[in-house]
C-alpha cells in the first residue's frame, strides 16, 4: 500500500521545518519491500537471467513524449499518439485496420463480441490461457483439437471431426510466431460457414509469402506485453478487414458510445491509452535493432544445439518470416536428463527458462471437465507440454550470458543419462 507524508505543521515562528529525511529519499524508498524467493531470485543484480526482458528505448528519448502528454493533458480516449500509432502500425504491419487495445486479452474478448460468436470454438489447448479465458468470459464452449506435431500449432486434418452445428468459429494460434496453415483453415472455415480469429500474440511483424499473416482469417488479434517482441508495457490491438467493423470494435472498446450520448452496444473499457501509445512509437523507432539483435541471439543457440543428441529445435514455416519471439526446443527421451530436470538445473545455474506451455490449457481446473480435454484427444499436445523448453531470449542478453545458458545444457550431455 502506498503511503504518503502527512503534512508538517508550521515551527512555532512561523517558519516551515526544514524537510526532513524520508521526503528527501528516491520515489521508491517508501514502497514496501518484496520478500519473495522468486523476486530475490529475478533480481539482475544477482546475475540472474530471465526468460524475457522489454525492449526500453533510453528514456531520454522517451521524455519528450511525456512532456508533450503533459501539455496537452489528454491521456487516454482516442489522443494523438493513439490516432498516430494506429496509423503507424498499419504501415509497418501491411495492414489497413487496426484498432488499439489495452492489452491483448481484452482485444481478444471484444474480437468474440464484435463477431458475435456464440456456441462452440475449436481452438487449442497448446497456448497461453489467456486464448481460451476470452472463450469462457463470451460464454463459448472451447473444443480442443490436438496439434501438429512439428509447428505445433493447430492440426487443420482434426479440425474438420470436431465440427458440430453448434461450432461457430476456429481460434487458431500462430505458436512461437510460426504461422498456422492459413490457407488449410480458410478453406475449411469457408466450406463450413465459420468465422476465423487468429491469435496472433506472438506473430508481430511476421509474413507469409510477403505477405502480413495478420491478414488471414476475419480478425487477428496481436499483444503488445512486455514480454513480446514489439511492447506498449502492456496493450493490444485488433486487425480486421473493413472499415465498418473497425467502427464496431472501436465501440465497443468505449463502453458502446458513438457519440456523448448514445450507446449502441454492450461494450467494455479497453481503450490504450497516451503513455502506451507514446511508447508504442517511440518502440517502433527500434524494431530493426530488436530484431537483429534477436536474430543473432537465435543463430548462436542454432550453431550450439543443433547436434545436441535429444534437442530438437523448432524451425518455422518455410516461405515466413520470422521475428524470432522465442527459442523453444523439445527434450526428448534420448537426451540425458528430462525437460524438468533440465528446466531445474538451469534455475540451479540462475536461469530462467520456461515451460511454455505447461500445464495445457485443457488441464486447468475450469477446463478438464470438458469432453475434448481427455488426453487420449490430445496425444500430440500433451507430448509436446512435457518436452518443450523456451531458452531465454531477448535483445540484451549478453554472449557471455548466453553461453552461460549453452553451458548448462551441455553440462548434461557430458555427464551421461541420470535416468
Amino acid at each position: 500500500m502506498l503511503t504518503h507524508a502527512e503534512p508538517q505543521p508550521f515551527d512555532s515562528d512561523g517558519e516551515e521545518p526544514r524537510t526532513p529525511a524520508a521526503a528527501l529519499r528516491t520515489p521508491t524508498d517508501h514502497l514496501p519491500a518484496i520478500n519473495t524467493r522468486v523476486s530475490a531470485l529475478a533480481d539482475p543484480k544477482n546475475g540472474f537471467i530471465p526468460v524475457t526482458q522489454p525492449h526500453l528505448p533510453p528514456l531520454a528519448e522517451f521524455m519528450p513524449y511525456l512532456e508533450e502528454i503533459w501539455r496537452r493533458k489528454w491521456v487516454t480516449n482516442n489522443g494523438v499518439f493513439h490516432q498516430q500509432l494506429e496509423e503507424a502500425l498499419c504501415d509497418y504491419l501491411g495492414v489497413e485496420h487496426l484498432s488499439l487495445f489495452s492489452n491483448g486479452t481484452l482485444a481478444l474478448i471484444t474480437a468474440l463480441q464484435a463477431l458475435k460468436i456464440t456456441g462452440e470454438v475449436i481452438t487449442t489447448p497448446f497456448s497461453f490461457v489467456a486464448t481460451t479465458h476470452a472463450l469462457h468470459w463470451n460464454g463459448i464452449k472451447p473444443v480442443f483439437v490436438d496439434i501438429d506435431r512439428t509447428s505445433m500449432n493447430l492440426d487443420v486434418t482434426k479440425i474438420e471431426a470436431a465440427i458440430t452445428p453448434q461450432t461457430t468459429a476456429i481460434l487458431p494460434v500462430h505458436v512461437y510466431a510460426n504461422p498456422c496453415d492459413v490457407d488449410a483453415i480458410d478453406a475449411l472455415a469457408d466450406t463450413y460457414g465459420l468465422r476465423v480469429i487468429y491469435d496472433a500474440a506472438h506473430a508481430f511483424g511476421v509474413r507469409v509469402r510477403e505477405r502480413s499473416v495478420l491478414e488471414f482469417g476475419d480478425m487477428s488479434v496481436l499483444s503488445f506485453h512486455g514480454t513480446k517482441v514489439f511492447n506498449t508495457f502492456e496493450g493490444g490491438a485488433i486487425v480486421c478487414r473493413d472499415a465498418k467493423t473497425k467502427r464496431r470494435i472501436d465501440n465497443l472498446k468505449n463502453f458502446g458510445f458513438i457519440d456523448e450520448t448514445t450507446v449502441v452496444a454492450p461494450g467494455i473499457n479497453g481503450k490504450m491509452n497516451e503513455v502506451q501509445a507514446a511508447f508504442g512509437l517511440l518502440q517502433l523507432q527500434h524494431m530493426g535493432h530488436v530484431l537483429e539483435q534477436r536474430a543473432r541471439i537465435d543463430r548462436r543457440y542454432r550453431e550450439a544445439l543443433a547436434d545436441v543428441p535429444g534437442i530438437v529445435l523448432h524451425d518455422v514455416t518455410p516461405q515466413c518470416s520470422r521475428n524470432f519471439a522465442y527459442f523453444p526446443v523439445r527434450v526428448r527421451r534420448d537426451f540425458p536428463v528430462d525437460r524438468d530436470a533440465l528446466y531445474a538445473r538451469l534455475r540451479e545455474h540462475q536461469v530462467a527458462a520456461r515451460r511454455y506451455f505447461f500445464p495445457l490449457i485443457s488441464e486447468f481446473p475450469t477446463y478438464r471437465g470438458l469432453p475434448s480435454s481427455v488426453p487420449s484427444n490430445l496425444p500430440v499436445a500433451t507430448e509436446a507440454s512435457r518436452q518443450v523448453l523456451c531458452l531465454p531470449i531477448y535483445p540484451a542478453l549478453e554472449e557471455h550470458d548466453q553461453q552461460r545458458i549453452i553451458d548448462v545444457v551441455l553440462s548434461c550431455v557430458d555427464e551421461g543419462p541420470t535416468r
